[in-house]
């Protein structure tokens, strides 16, 4: 079905510039038929499109930035097998997304989709709550993605710092940590605020990075690591680290680093008002990047359960990563660091994406009034043809979240674990609505579609992130106390109280919204 909604150009065909003019007129016809006129240009290539997809989740710096959670809970094991079956799940979320942003491909993803899957009468407050529920989640994304870059950069040096005695001599302070987030954060804005051509020129380069590095860094480890343990350990050993006393919800707990990971699919649907052929290059993409950081994902976890012989000591690493600990063991100050470069570097990939993703929200959200001040976010700069405002606004509010950290570590981590059920949630609520209510709407289909597998696959993403959300809210350890406490149920529910008592007191603010949504 895909294939015959593409166009067929060949590199020496003459009539190559006839077609890709169609094309455009082609999805700006589409996008107008939505409602909203062609705003952004649309200069992302299907390499650089597919590039971003790999990049949002950019496995090789957020396998080694949340690691530490699964080999805490459940050792190696529970880190190589709960990322290889979380993946497969995930895959069933992304398929969903991608078939219902296929029909409705727009920069607000699938907040617009919302429009289509509920009745008239419940779209208004559904799109609200779905709207800032996938964009706090991404906001938080986004900062705690700035945060652990910034950690990552700390970590190599105090990498660098390692005594004779095994001692480090530099150790980071709160304030050094949220200095250098911000200061990510501001130069990620400021790639962000590029025109559409230049970033997509820019981007294409971020999948080979990931990819190519993964693999090496990879086959590094499992030749370097001295004192491997035995694969046994590695494939066929769950272990009781959580202090629950059950090592078969020890397992559970390792699913938060595919759950952290594996997240913020519709991403590249945000970017759709800016690809040609959205409707199918975006889903397509989405597809294709979950498979490969699923493979990937999987060869780093193997590759660093084998040099996880003292869980303890990584665990309680000076430098303040478990991964980073487990690079040094392999190469020393300098390999280690040589490695580690790598994977600050995609981390900060995958930050500038996330941000991509979220400035795009903010947008539409802007377009359709539901936030404050939407008459200015929505504004596009004439020389960028990119909204600047909502790209700004979107650094600022991250900035502001990471302030917290100067004063609480355990609240900066209760938002930080918004990220990933805020965003899977309101996927799943217009997965859910779609099926539900599907006999009684006409819903559209795009040209991506999963046939006869929609209603399997759907249910299973459902099931999953309900579970998952579960898991995400939990204690992770036991007994539970004041800093080990998991926070982010707490945060989760203000922002819902807020972002519903907002709606009931917005009175004119409302009404232009309702009017955009019916």
């Amino acid at each position: 079905m895909a294939k015959k909604s593409q166009l067929s150009i060949r590199a020496d065909s003459p009539s190559r510039s006839t077609e890709v003019v169609e094309q455009v007129n082609s999805d700006e016809g589409l996008l107008e038929s939505l409602g909203y006129k062609q705003e952004f240009r649309r200069e992302f290539t299907r390499w650089s499109t597919l590039s971003y997809a790999i990049s949002i989740m950019g496995v090789l710096g957020s396998v080694p930035a949340s690691w530490g959670s699964p080999l805490a809970a459940g050792g190696p094991t529970t880190a190589v097998w709960a990322w290889f079956s979380g993946s497969f799940f995930s895959l069933c979320i992304a398929l969903s997304v991608a078939e219902l942003v296929s029909a409705y491909p727009t920069s607000g993803g699938m907040y617009y989709v919302t429009k289509h899957v509920f009745p008239q009468d419940k779209v208004p407050l559904a799109a609200w709550i779905i709207g800032w529920s996938n964009f706090l989640g991404q906001t938080a994304g986004v900062a705690s993605v700035g945060y652990s870059v910034a950690q990552m950069v700390l970590a190599a040096v105090s990498m660098s710092s390692v005594q004779d005695d095994g001692t480090v001599s530099f150790k980071p302070s709160a304030e050094l940590t949220v200095g250098i987030s911000i200061a990510i954060l501001v130069l990620q804005g400021i790639l962000c605020s590029l025109p559409s051509r230049q970033f997509s020129d820019t981007i294409r380069w971020f999948a080979p990075v990931n990819i190519i590095g993964s693999v090496a860094i990879s086959i590094a480890l499992l030749i370097l690591t001295p004192n491997k343990i035995p694969p046994r350990e590695v494939f066929g050993d769950v272990i009781d680290g959580s202090g629950w006393n059950n090592r078969g919800f020890s397992f559970l707990i390792g699913y938060l680093s595919v759950a952290w990971t594996m997240t913020d699919y519709d991403a590249t649907a945000h970017l759709s008002e800016e690809l040609h052929n959205a409707a199918v290059s975006g889903p397509v993409a989405i597809f294709q990047a979950v498979v490969i950081s699923w493979l990937f994902g999987w060869l780093l976890n193997i590759a660093f359960g084998f040099g996880a012989r003292d869980i303890d000591s990584l665990i309680s690493s000076p430098m303040g990563n478990p991964a980073a600990q487990l690079f040094y063991n392999a190469g020393g100050s300098a390999g280690g660091f040589s490695m580690w470069f790598w994977v600050c570097l995609v981390q900060f990939f995958t930050g500038i994406s996330a941000m991509l993703s979220d400035t795009r929200t903010c947008f539409a959200l802007a377009r359709d009034e539901a936030l404050p001040f939407s008459g200015t976010l929505r504004k596009m700069n004439k020389h960028t043809d990119t909204p600047l405002y909502s790209v700004w606004s979107v650094v600022g509010f991250c900035c502001l979240l990471n302030l917290i950290a100067l004063g609480s570590a355990q609240t900066i981590n209760g938002i930080y674990g918004v990220t990933a059920p805020a965003m899977d949630l309101s996927y799943i609520a217009v997965i859910g609505a779609r099926i539900y209510y599907e006999k009684e709407l006409s819903i559209e289909k795009g040209p991506f579609r999963l046939g006869r597998w929609q209603k399997p696959i759907n249910i299973i993403a459902i099931v999953w992130v309900m579970f998952i959300s579960v898991i995400l809210f939990f204690p992770p350890t036991y007994p539970v106390t004041a800093l080990n406490m998991n926070y982010a149920v707490a945060i989760a529910g203000f922002i819902a109280f807020f972002a519903i008592g907002w709606w009931y007191a917005q009175g004119k603010g409302r009404a232009k919204f309702i009017a955009h949504t019916q």
